[in-house]
């Protein structure tokens, strides 16, 4: 402690209040580094606090130098920036706005500056400082307010500078506010029966309530009361601060009533960005007149500056910035692909039937796609060109099955994952978390009723080409080397598990872009101009526009998702194989067909192969991973669009583990 006490005379001894910006400036970043100390805990600076109360206390002269310092140093910096605009991001694009962030990690910031903000980023720079604030308590608040207080700093009309500086940062903040609830990008998705008008009559209302904070005292003697002192006519402030607040409230409400718009008509970052901005002024003004309206205004300000500290974490923060837009993301492309995944859970018998034969027939054709696969294998093309033919082959295939309104197991997961995700909105009561029990049993029921239909077709279907090419030709599907690499090449032995990972993860990223690109189709109102276009409508005629409009509006899901997904099967072994990486695409379908090719051109003799039965064995491991990991992110993605919370996480969990200990065959067959 007595090592503390010295450095801390030295610090004082170093305040000067005619210096220059920079060295003020430096000197106010050493103190509040004493107070930090070495971080070991809040309590500690806490207590350094009081240590720098006693040593200005103690010295009358060392206090009056120190308000000639908060006099210097308050005409110098403008305060109201930092009240009004920290925390907030300036622009919506993402790479502008991680450049940004990256240049002030990167390049040191200098103390010689009139911008509050800049300055505050040094002198308060993360979360620790918050927690010590916020341990102050109201008598070393009070003591902090009566060390700065200074009837110099009075306006005319005898109330506090600070007063005005705070009522000036609500005023620009109002006025953000306003703006935003004017563009007309906000404007004109507000619903109609909400109170839209609310953001006319926010600036006169703020214009009424400055004149009763403002109101010239009735008693002359009062002008210079201490510098946290409450306004004379309080009912009249009160009545006044009830109308300002009840109409920010109606704004708010406002403003929220484009939610529904979006989730009707497209989500757009840009949009989310600005609502949520406008939330947080919202939040920021309240936290203001908090300072300006209590009557003890020393913990309000406390607060205010605690809020500051970690708004400035957040702004400065890379990893704040991911996780913001990824979560503007994720509500973007999971509302859509919600809409679009109801269509693949089955919840009775004869859905789950149904889903059985559409299930079948998507095998049957993923026999002709494994089929044309090996005819574009022996074309002997380069590795790009081999994989690209390969990718459009798929698109189409899948895009074939879509049409046909079959179903290819593997591609539901991702679609599916949102749609179960938006039953978590209300998730509070056992019997909600319940049924969102039963829906996972339906999902994975859904799930297994389409792997075993396309598996058990594919096989037969592609054993039944090879024998009907065997005969066409003379020859078998596959050569024996060939046939012996595609049994090794899928043998659970090798990369198999770690493939079929992968091609999980590709399986998600394609609904990434189907619920993007769907987003985009509605947000765009794509289908109205196809239906309306006056160009559109005399190239195709009325009724054939309104019956494509219908058509792209139903499928343009499907169309990016299968698209995406067959280009990325193709590609991605040419891709990596550049890079040298050597990774491939494990698909359960393909696989399962690509095994049968190969049986069937090896003919019995394979029955006696143990690389037949280390392939067979490598089917549900991939149907597994597969399905498994693309569900994950995907479910994952629409947790975070849904906001649900670690708590409510750990509930579900614990729920679907209760019932897979008692009712275990739920999860597999039907009631």
């Amino acid at each position: 402690m007595a090592a503390a006490s010295l450095d801390l005379q030295g610090l004082l001894a170093r305040l000067d209040p005619t210096a220059d910006v920079a060295q003020r400036h430096i000197w106010l970043i050493d103190v509040f580094d004493w107070l930090r100390g070495d971080r070991a805990s809040p309590q500690a600076a806490v207590g350094r606090v009081s240590l720098l109360l006693d040593a200005v206390e103690a010295r009358p002269e060392l206090r009056e130098r120190l308000r000639a310092w908060w006099r210097a140093f308050t005409r110098a910096v403008d305060l109201t920036a930092l009240l009004a605009d920290y925390g907030f991001a300036p622009r919506t694009a993402f790479v502008s706005e991680l450049t940004e962030r990256l240049r002030r990690k990167i390049l040191p910031g200098t103390p010689e500056t009139t911008d509050a903000s800049d300055l505050f980023r040094m002198v308060l720079p993360g979360a620790f400082d918050a927690g010590w604030i916020a341990l102050l308590d109201d008598a070393q608040l009070a003591r902090i307010g009566n060390l700065l207080a200074d009837a110099a700093l009075d306006d005319i009309d005898g109330a506090p500078r600070w007063r005005h500086t705070v009522m000036d940062a609500v005023t620009y903040c109002s006025s953000q506010v306003v703006a935003a609830g004017f563009s007309p990008e906000l404007r004109l998705r507000m619903s109609a029966a909400s109170e839209s008008r609310a953001f006319h009559a926010l600036m006169s209302d703020l214009d009424a309530l400055r004149e009763q904070m403002f109101r010239a005292p009735r008693d002359e003697d009062a002008l210079r009361e201490q510098m946290f002192r409450a306004p004379r006519d309080e009912d009249a402030l009160q009545a006044a601060f009830v109308a300002f607040r009840d109409r920010l409230d109606a704004c708010r409400a406002s403003a929220s009533s484009v939610y529904a718009h979006l989730e009707d008509n497209g989500i757009s970052v840009g949009l989310v960005f600005r609502l949520r901005q406008l939330r947080e002024r919202v939040l920021r003004i309240r936290e203001l007149l908090d300072c300006l309206v209590s009557a003890t205004p020393a913990p309000s300000v406390a607060r205010l500056v605690g809020r500051l500290v970690l708004a400035g974490g957040e702004r400065n923060s890379i990893r704040a910035l991911i996780a913001s837009n990824s979560s503007m993301l994720a509500a973007k492309v999971t509302e859509r692909s919600a809409e679009t995944g109801e269509h693949y859970i089955t919840r009775d018998r004869a859905s789950y039937l149904q889903m059985v034969r559409k299930a079948a027939g998507g095998g049957a054709l993923t026999a002709l796609t494994v089929l044309l696969k090996f005819g574009i294998y022996s074309l002997a093309l380069s590795a790009f060109w081999s994989g690209l033919w390969s990718g459009l082959m798929y698109a189409a295939s899948f895009v074939a099955i879509q049409l046909l309104h079959l179903t290819l197991a593997t591609k539901q997961p991702a679609m599916t994952a949102p749609a179960m995700a938006a039953r978590l909105r209300d998730i509070k009561t056992d019997a909600a978390v319940a049924d969102f029990v039963d829906e996972v049993a339906n999902l994975v029921r859904s799930q297994v009723a389409a792997v075993l239909g396309n598996v058990g077709v594919v096989v037969p279907a592609m054993l039944a080409l090879a024998l009907l090419v065997q005969f066409a030709l003379g020859r078998p599907l596959l050569d024996a080397a060939h046939a012996a690499a595609t049994l090794q090449s899928l043998s659970l032995l090798g990369p198999t598990a770690l493939f079929a990972a992968m091609t999980g993860v590709l399986l998600f990223a394609a609904s990434i872009v189907a619920g993007w690109t769907e987003n985009a189709f509605v947000l765009h109102r794509l289908d109205s101009a196809m239906r309306y276009n006056p160009r559109i409508g005399a190239f195709l005629g009325a009724a054939r526009a309104r019956r494509w409009a219908t058509f792209m509006r139903t499928n343009i899901s499907g169309f990016a998702s299968n698209i995406s997904l067959g280009l990325m099967l193709g590609l991605l072994p040419a891709i990596a194989g550049f890079f040298g990486l050597g990774l491939d695409v494990r698909h359960v379908t393909l696989s399962a067909g690509q095994i049968a090719a190969a049986a069937a051109s090896i003919g019995t003799a394979v029955l006696q192969q143990p690389a037949l039965w280390w392939a067979v064995a490598a089917i549900p491991v991939i149907g597994a991973l597969n399905v498994s990991v693309s569900f994950y992110f995907a479910f994952r993605l629409a947790l975070r669009a849904h906001s649900v919370s670690l708590g409510d996480r750990a509930r579900i969990r614990s729920a679907i583990r209760a019932r897979w200990r008692s009712r275990p065959i739920s999860f597999f067959l039907p009631a």
